[in-house]
């Protein structure tokens, strides 16, 4: 098999893609650090317990959502769970399964982190993109996150109709 290599062009633009990822996720990490005491996963976790109906989630739903494994879901809910921001729930109708629940303490932490972290955000990212840009980066992430979860990605371009974001969380009656 012969290997394909990257273009000079394509060369460049990993380099800077890589090194702009990096530097992003270090900046929301120290502003939530700093400002809230936790990572940018923990945050995550607990923005995206904040979204879900009735602030609960499976932890099935949860892992897929934040795109991490399980056993790291744990770990972290766990972590959530002795700060008093997240319980854990047995789930009524399947008891091998368990829900990851936003408490009142969770919720307070998240709006009062939230306006730092949109701030770090849009500082760091969204300032520096024309509205045309922005539209562009999403179709690419869109292209780029279909592609790595085996799904057809369509046509370049395609838009984000049923992406993990979006989707709404199993419940657990």
């Amino acid at each position: 098999m012969t290997t394909r290599w990257l273009t000079p062009d394509e060369q460049r633009a990993w380099r800077a893609y890589i090194a702009a990822n990096l530097l992003l996720e270090d900046t929301l990490d120290r502003q939530l650090q700093q400002d809230a005491g936790m990572p940018h996963l923990y945050y995550s976790i607990l923005a995206n317990l904040s979204e879900a109906p009735e602030r609960r989630m499976r932890m099935t739903d949860l892992a897929e959502r934040t795109k991490i494994t399980r056993s790291r879901l744990t770990y972290a809910v766990t972590r959530l769970e002795k700060d008093g921001l997240v319980r854990r729930e047995q789930c009524r109708w399947d008891k091998r399964g368990s829900i990851a629940a936003l408490t009142d303490e969770g919720t307070a932490v998240l709006k009062r982190t939230a306006p730092g972290h949109v701030a770090t955000v849009r500082a760091s990212l969204f300032d520096h993109l024309s509205a045309e840009q922005v539209g562009q980066l999403e179709q690419i992430s869109v292209q780029i996150l279909r592609a790595l979860q085996g799904e057809d990605a369509g046509p370049k371009g395609a838009g984000p109709d049923d992406l993990p974001w979006r989707r709404r969380s199993t419940p657990c009656p």
